[in-house]
């Protein structure tokens, strides 16, 4: 595939996303399928100057060590994942795969065996992106597998993917600086809060926010991108909601999760498909249980849900909660083997109210600032 967008993109992730400079080590990850991607990227960013270190993962291999592996094969780390978390300056991942099933028919506690093998080095991920020691960004690499998914053909699903990154613009760097002035504005208004109400379709949720960031996502770790989000405090959240897309992890797909919150902990979770599975990932850890995350979308461009997070997530007019790991650089202190953003749909009689302010309404921001 050659793609004058795929180009741009490359270009966009190295001169904008991450700011690669002469010097730098960069490590770029995909599976062999973005192949297209890996190439591109490293060309751009060889011609800044920057170190190239590339890992083609294999997701048969994967599959492999999950059917076949003991527990010793299962819960050994991989290892140059875990060097180059710890030698890198900038990773460049893509998330394009030609099977997002793989591990569809495998046991929920071996996938849980799994996610442990890299806790250490996904430790040391978080606090490198913490302390400014690694920069990064993933994006997509659209697919047969991600057309397939999203209801498209691959030409369709192309635009869709590229459309959502603004990649059709002229000056897409321009495009994306805007969108950051933007969302700037409301990231000030919410980091000066204590409280978040959020109330939807059997929803009605609090959450402290008291001291915590929320970071404007502008395209420089997500790409595309279009959200705001902080790390609740985590001990506050209190209440019930419910996700009305289907939440998505490690393939399988888990539907109408309803969550019971008190202290920041689940104390019942019920889904109408794989509820088995959703337990088993809210007991992986002692940080699985946890809020880490609770954001809201700002991409009016990503208008249908696709069954990929990268888009679903930003979807303008949502909002979506994580459980397990949050961000240090938004202040979260909950660390977990998972991260997995679920989404609750606010289009439709949903309010977010700021210590007891409303300044969100059926998937818009009210004009309350005058800013």
């Amino acid at each position: 595939m050659f793609d004058e967008r795929l180009e741009k993109l490359a270009n966009l992730l190295v001169n904008y996303s991450t700011e690669i400079k002469k010097g730098d080590k960069v490590s770029i990850r995909a599976e062999e399928v973005a192949l297209p991607f890996v190439i591109s990227v490293a060309r751009a960013a060889i011609k800044k100057g920057a170190f190239v270190d590339c890992s083609i993962t294999i997701p048969e291999v994967e599959e492999l060590i999950l059917k076949l592996g003991n527990k010793d094969q299962i819960s050994y780390p991989h290892q140059d994942y875990g060097h180059a978390v710890r030698e890198s300056d900038v990773w460049i991942t893509s998330w394009g795969s030609k099977n997002f099933h793989n591990t569809f028919n495998i046991e929920p506690e071996v996938i849980k065996m799994r996610k442990l093998a890299n806790r250490e080095n996904r430790k040391v991920y978080m606090d490198r992106i913490k302390n400014g020691e690694l920069r990064w960004v993933g994006t997509l690499f659209p697919t047969d597998a991600g057309a397939q998914e999203a209801n498209m053909s691959l030409t369709e699903y192309e635009n869709f993917v590229f459309n959502a990154g603004m990649l059709n613009y002229d000056n897409t760097i321009a495009e994306w600086n805007k969108i950051r002035d933007a969302q700037e504005i409301w990231c000030e208004y919410l980091s000066s809060k204590s409280e978040l109400k959020i109330v939807s379709r059997d929803t009605n949720l609090t959450l402290g926010i008291k001291d915590r960031k929320w970071v404007n996502c502008c395209g420089k770790e997500n790409f595309p991108d279009g959200e705001i989000f902080t790390s609740p405090i985590e001990d506050s959240v209190n209440g019930e909601i419910y996700f009305n897309f289907p939440a998505i992890y490690d393939g399988k797909v888990v539907e109408d999760v309803r969550l019971k919150i008190s202290n920041g902990k689940i104390t019942d979770a019920h889904a109408k498909l794989n509820e088995d599975f959703l337990i088993s990932c809210i007991n992986t850890d002692e940080g699985s249980g946890l809020f880490g995350e609770v954001a809201i979308g700002t991409n009016y461009n990503i208008k249908q849900f696709t069954k990929n997070i990268l888009f679903d997530e930003k979807m303008g007019g949502n909002i979506h909660l994580a459980l397990g790991c949050g961000f240090p650089e938004a202040g979260g202190k909950n660390f977990s083997s998972i991260h997995w953003d679920m989404i609750c749909g606010m289009r439709e009689s949903g309010k977010i109210f700021a210590d007891n302010e409303l300044f969100y309404s059926n998937g818009e921001f009210l004009k309350i600032l005058t800013k």
